[in-house]
């Protein structure tokens, strides 16, 4: 199944290090990237990089990339608190707040990317460009060395042990509304496609979830094609500004609002995701409120047709969503609770109910860390009630409750402005084994760096070390540890 994609891969890795070295031909390491922004090209820049037709800019623009001029542009204007965070080289610059592209009264933060540029030097471009339009996206190839054989689960998203593999193949077509102004209606959309492996995570039911879903492939660690596209995002938002200090209406699918974490490699710390968020709801649809009563405190409200489960799916289950996030007067401190999703149903596809609570304290301008923990549980899931065997998750005859608690803790370092530190660790406890399938206590342990080559090209080596303290859950329940060491290269398009 993944040979086919082999000789792409090779090609995007053989132009990661053709950038590499083209870096370090014009001296890279004396030059560092804006810490909020994308440095603008210079005048000479600007006037050659439409030379050559669309393909030839393209290419070029990566090699203007590898040696960016000084920004002299002002930042733009913002009506929210000073971002906390310097990005890059970490992943954003802002607190956590899902549903919304950023906090109110942050401007668009997007870089221009190769494919953008390159098509702002045709027509269709420049109309994008009037409309604020974007168009960007990334490939993630991977590799992974892992002492299992058999399977990395619940290591995620790269399960598949001792092999290279295409995680992601993403594009976006965005625009993002200006929340900044107080004086008219703006909207704003987002429309993302993914490819790759990947999809076996991101996929909802009544999404073209047939491929993962109706059809069973043995020896792998879940059913479905190694390989499946899921049109992750589609939604539109509508930002209102008399309502309190700015209100953004979002309607269509969306990213899950809490979590450290996310389904973008772009969007995270560490290339793998830890226990805790590899078993919890990863989108939803229907409608979000996002609303700033102040510059310190926004509140949000949903309701939705439950995880992971498209609204005309007869698994849907109307459900409630409910967070408040708050930030200290110093912007030292982020205090993020949810309910994530809540309704009086029984367990139906993914239709667990989740609180969950994320904090985040800025030491200094190099130093952060972000801990999140969550409560889960589902009601009458078939197979975890009384009278089943003992340590063999799903036995019983009867239904029941099954719940799980995991807390995580992110330390990041931010060593110049290229290089990010991260460390992450977790305790997980899968009571019932509904989520990993093994009713145990899980700790896991990762260190990882993300290096940019440019702003084009990312990459992220990681050591995990994992155990399981009550069952054997490691490659297929044969031991109770696990070390893995992974790459991965981010390539933005």
């Amino acid at each position: 199944m993944v040979c086919r994609y082999v000789l792409p891969a090779t090609l995007l890795l053989g132009l990661a290090h053709a950038t590499q070295a083209l870096a370090e031909s014009t001296d890279v390491s004396a030059m560092a990237l804006s810490p909020t922004q994308i440095p603008a090209m210079d005048a000479v820049a600007a006037a050659s990089h439409c030379q050559g037709g669309f393909l030839s800019s393209f290419a070029h623009q990566y090699a203007l990339d590898t040696h960016p001029s000084a920004d002299g542009t002002a930042a733009p204007a913002r009506r929210a608190m000073d971002a906390p965070l310097s990005s890059p080289p970490f992943p954003g610059a802002e607190w956590q707040l899902g549903g919304v592209p950023a906090p109110i009264g942050v401007p668009d933060s997007n870089a221009q990317y190769p494919l953008e540029l390159a098509l702002s030097c045709t027509d269709v471009g420049q109309w994008m460009q009037r409309h604020r339009i974007e168009v960007f996206g990334w490939v993630t190839p991977s590799l992974n060395l892992s002492t299992s054989a058999r399977s990395n689960y619940p290591l995620s998203y790269n399960t598949r042990p001792n092999r290279f593999e295409l995680d992601q193949a993403v594009i976006n077509i965005t625009r993002v509304e200006d929340t900044v102004q107080t004086d008219h209606l703006d909207w704003g959309f987002n429309i993302s496609n993914l490819y790759g492996y990947d999809y076996h995570y991101t996929m909802a039911k009544g999404v073209f979830s047939n491929q993962l879903l109706n059809h069973p492939a043995p020896g792998q660690p879940t059913n479905g094609k190694a390989y499946g596209d899921d049109p992750m995002l589609f939604y539109g938002d509508l930002y209102i500004p008399w309502v309190a200090q700015g209100m953004v209406v979002r309607i269509g699918r969306y990213l899950s609002i809490p979590d450290i974490e996310a389904q973008f490699s772009p969007q995270n710390y560490l290339m793998t995701h830890s226990i805790l968020y590899t078993v919890d709801p990863y989108t939803q649809t229907g409608i979000l409120t996002t609303t700033r009563l102040s510059k310190q405190w926004t509140v949000q409200f949903g309701v939705n047709a439950s995880n992971d489960v498209a609204p005309w799916n007869h698994a849907a289950r109307p459900s409630l969503q409910a967070c408040v996030r708050w930030v200290s007067s110093s912007n030292n401190d982020m205090f993020y609770p949810c309910i994530n999703n809540w309704n009086r149903s029984d367990y139906n596809y993914n239709n667990v109910q989740m609180y969950v609570a994320t904090w985040g304290h800025r030491f200094n301008d190099r130093w952060h860390m972000l801990t999140e923990a969550y409560r889960m549980y589902g009601r009458q899931i078939p197979g975890y009630g009384p009278d089943g065997e003992p340590g063999v998750a799903g036995s019983s005859p009867y239904p029941g409750r099954a719940a799980e608690f995991g807390a995580v803790n992110y330390l990041n370092f931010a060593m110049d402005d290229r290089n990010l530190l991260s460390i992450r660790n977790e305790f997980y406890n899968d009571e019932k084994g509904q989520r990993t399938g093994y009713a145990t206590r899980y700790s896991s342990h990762t260190i990882g760096l993300t290096h940019y080559l440019s702003q084009d090209i990312e990459l992220q080596p990681e050591l995990r070390y994992e155990h399981s303290y009550d069952a054997n859950a490691y490659n297929r329940g044969r031991t109770n540890w696990q070390a893995v060491l992974l790459l991965d290269a981010i390539i933005h398009y």
